[in-house]
């Protein structure tokens, strides 16, 4: 039975609540929800874009904090408070994977911590 290892680093935002950043079990990471915000100063940025820059810097540091990278993620969950969004997430998603891309769902949701207009969360494979 593979046991569960938090993942953690100071490059992205420190969780706000009872959770984790990411757990690995076995080959596999789970990295919890990220929303726009600054790892340093915890303001969330301005935009659709600069929240998704950030988001994809998050995922990036814990990724790399796992042992793993972007490369590594076999899914991904978005979450926007309008599909208005949904080409700005296509757009990122190009400047930031390579094909094979990870698999993806993207919902509509009423809101998000913070005031945050995405969430985005994510499953690595290190195997």
């Amino acid at each position: 039975m593979a046991t569960k290892q938090i993942v953690e680093t100071n490059e992205a935002p420190a969780a706000i609540g009872p959770y984790s950043q990411a757990i690995r079990t076995g080959d596999f990471v789970f990295l919890s929800g990220q929303i726009g915000l600054d790892p340093v100063t915890e303001e969330l940025s301005d935009g659709i874009d600069a929240q998704l820059e950030q988001i994809f810097d998050n995922i990036e540091a814990i990724a790399k904090a796992a042992g793993g990278g972007l490369d590594k993620i076999v899914k991904i969950n978005i979450y926007l408070t309008t599909l208005d969004y949904f080409l700005h997430v296509n757009d990122m998603m190009e400047t930031r994977f390579s094909k094979p891309y990870p698999t993806r769902a993207t919902l509509g949701v009423s809101s998000l911590p913070r005031g945050a207009m995405v969430e985005v969360d994510a499953v690595l494979y290190l195997g």
